[in-house]
């Protein structure tokens, strides 16, 4: 039999009403909303949709404490997005770190990269996605740093249990868990109206809902037979976990930058940092020794010297895990009866950090355009996909800075030809100028600048200043061919960003 978690009857006026609907799911397996996998977005939305009386079962083919290398860091757009979902406690009690900004580490050179001064605050002195927790002590000199937003890192399973534990105190939720093997359609309309189900012991049964939510993560089983793009991977993170780690700037994200592919390095908890190295398909240095062998004769030697030990201990325990970077476009919903969310949906690379916050903000959207005063009734499916429309564009205010800044940045800072080179190059002095050549970048980055024009603006005064940089170092004899190699980095330039533009403009 599955496990079926349901929270314990409350004695007040809505308890009839209550356990109504926790009969009919618990017999007749029947809900409002039938929402497969409790991971990040699906347990939000489960506990967002509970909240506005709507009946709910989240499925999850495993309860046991998730172990990834990512989802480890909210941006403060995404802090935001929990807090108005009334989940930011969630935070506590996991040694969650405060992200204060990055530090990025050029060849050495460093430049800190702070999140800006009430970037998108509606009001003036508001605290977007940052600040300590109530209670939380400011050191001494440092009561400036309040009026900046702020990130958290953590590990990602005790950030999701969190999450399971509010869904399971909301009495309009039965969490179960249980593998989906079959999504359940009706003959003649095609509607999805449930799905089948496997337990561990072989036990199947089915499970039904007026819509159907399928948040089933990057390798979602029922993603080709719904989305008609694929995911793209290029590359790999392959993730250590370090312990008392000296990072050079504490309360950051790190991202060294050299002659291979960008190396992340943010803490996770009190003592724990995570260090995540790219590695593209195909790299020549890991034929040889493996990917072990690139890791300690190419990635090791590039890092600050104060994290080389700790990150070599970890290396030498073994404990080295991967995890594919995958793209994949938004696309709009069409199924009767169902939508796709999340990683199932669409994917960015992990470099910027941005999945969880795209995953928190699609649910305050949600919860607005789904809401029983839009939709009285979910099994009214041309409302529902008229307001999935609606969704589809609206999200991208966020969604298209984000989806588009992660694929840039990662060509940017994983730059295999003499053009991309300059435009890594370019992109760094860039960030040296500081003001707004950071608070910009870093905005957009964060989630709480949430203006495409902005990121367009800022990655062409990258590839400008990329091209007079060339110039610059240039002698008058030398000026007719490094004329010639600028144009080279603008059409570059345009053949990053375009293809990503292009995919968010599609339906």
């Amino acid at each position: 039999m599955p496990l079926i978690l349901d929270s314990p009857p409350t004695v007040r006026p809505s308890t009839v009403r209550a356990s109504s609907s926790s009969l009919r799911r618990q017999v007749h397996h029947d809900a409002d909303v039938l929402i497969v996998g409790a991971g990040i977005i699906g347990t939000a939305l489960a506990v967002t949709f509970a909240r506005q009386n709507r009946s709910v079962i989240l499925l999850e083919k495993s309860l046991k404490e998730p172990d990834r290398i990512v989802g480890e860091l909210l941006q403060p757009g995404g802090v935001q997005a929990l807090e108005k979902l009334g989940l930011r406690s969630c935070l506590e009690d996991i040694d969650a770190v405060r992200v204060k900004g990055y530090n990025v580490i050029y060849y050495g050179e460093e430049v800190g990269i702070p999140y800006p001064v009430n970037a998108a605050s509606e009001h003036p002195g508001d605290n977007i996605g940052g600040g300590p927790f109530e209670g939380e002590k400011i050191p001494k000199g440092n009561e400036i740093d309040i009026k900046r937003p702020e990130g958290r890192s953590f590990h990602h399973g005790r950030f999701i249990n969190q999450l399971r534990a509010a869904a399971l105190r909301e009495e309009n939720i039965t969490v179960v868990e249980t593998t989906v093997i079959a999504i359940i359609k009706t003959e003649y309309t095609g509607q999805v109206v449930g799905v089948e189900t496997e337990t561990k012991e072989g036990h199947k049964d089915v499970y039904f809902g007026q819509l159907s939510v399928l948040a089933d993560g990057y390798a979602s089983r029922f993603r080709k037979e719904y989305i008609r793009h694929a995911p793209i991977s290029k590359s790999k993170f392959y993730g250590l976990e370090l312990i008392d780690a000296d990072l050079p700037k504490e309360m950051h994200g790190h991202v060294v930058l050299g002659d291979g592919a960008p190396v992340l390095l943010y803490q996770i908890s009190t003592r724990e940092t995570r260090a995540l190295v790219d590695v593209p398909d195909g790299t020549q240095s890991t034929a040889n020794g493996g990917v072990k062998g690139h890791l300690r004769h190419v990635v090791l030697p590039s890092l600050p010297k104060c994290v080389q030990t700790s990150f070599e201990k970890a290396l030498d325990q073994g404990k080295l895990r991967s995890m594919p970077n995958s793209f994949l476009p938004p696309s709009t919903q069409q199924v009767p009866g169902m939508i796709m969310l999340g990683d199932a949906m669409n994917m960015r690379h992990p470099l910027t950090g941005g999945g969880m916050t795209v995953a928190f903000n699609d649910v305050v959207l949600l919860r607005e355009l789904l809401s029983p005063q839009n939709i009285p009734d979910l099994g009214n499916t041309k409302l529902v996909q008229k307001q999935m429309r609606v969704f589809h564009w609206r999200r991208k205010n966020l969604t298209s800075v984000i989806n588009i800044l992660a694929q840039a940045l990662y060509s940017l800072f994983a730059a295999n030809d003499k053009q991309l080179k300059a435009l890594q190059r370019g992109c760094f002095r860039y960030f040296q100028r500081g003001g707004q050549c950071i608070d910009g970048p870093v905005g957009l980055l964060a989630g709480i600048i949430r203006q495409p024009l902005v990121l367009i603006y800022h990655f062409w005064s990258v590839a400008l200043l990329a091209m007079w940089l060339i110039i610059r170092e240039s002698s008058l004899v030398e000026l007719p061919l490094a004329l010639l190699s600028s144009l080279g980095i603008l059409w570059r330039a345009w053949g990053v960003l375009y293809p990503f533009i292009a995919s968010e403009l599609k339906r």
